[in-house]
C-alpha cells in the first residue's frame, strides 16, 4: 500500500497518508486562487483514518459558495495549508496537492468552478468538468 507524505514548506506540520486518495480534484473558485496565490487549487481527498498528523497548527474557517464552512489547517511558522476540513464530509480530510511537493501525484478526476478559470488553464480531458 501507498504512503505519502505532505509536509508544509518549513517540516513542522506534516500529513502521513496510506494509500490513495478517493478523490483529485482543482478548484477555480476565487477563495482557491487567494488561498492558493496561483489560479486553482490542486487537492487530494482521504479517509481520515488513513491520514496521520503530526506539528501545531492554526486554523482558518470559510464558507463556501455553497455555504458549508471549511477550516484550513495551516503551519503557524511558514504558513502553509497542509490539510483542511470540509463540512458535511467529516469522514475526510483535504490536503493539497502540493503538500506533497510529487510530480507524480495522480491526475485529477474532477475540475470545478470552472466558469471562473482561467483561458488558459486547459483541464485534463476526461476529468468531469462542473462550471
Amino acid at each position: 500500500m501507498s504512503q505519502r507524505l505532505a509536509s508544509c514548506s518549513c517540516g513542522q506540520l506534516t500529513a502521513q497518508v496510506v494509500g490513495d486518495p478517493v478523490r483529485v480534484s482543482i478548484c477555480h473558485c476565487l477563495a482557491c486562487q487567494r488561498r492558493t496565490g496561483s489560479v486553482f487549487g490542486q487537492q487530494a481527498r482521504f479517509l481520515r483514518e488513513n491520514v496521520s498528523l503530526s506539528g501545531v497548527s492554526s486554523e482558518y474557517i470559510r464558507v463556501s459558495d455553497e455555504g458549508s464552512r471549511i477550516k484550513f489547517h495551516f503551519c503557524p511558522n511558514c504558513g502553509s495549508t497542509v490539510f483542511y476540513e470540509p463540512e458535511g464530509l467529516e469522514e475526510y480530510l483535504g490536503i493539497p496537492v502540493g503538500a506533497f511537493a510529487d510530480p507524480g501525484f495522480p491526475v485529477p478526476s474532477v475540475s470545478v468552478y470552472e466558469e471562473r478559470m482561467h483561458a488558459w488553464v486547459i483541464p485534463p480531458a476526461d476529468a468531469e468538468h462542473i462550471r
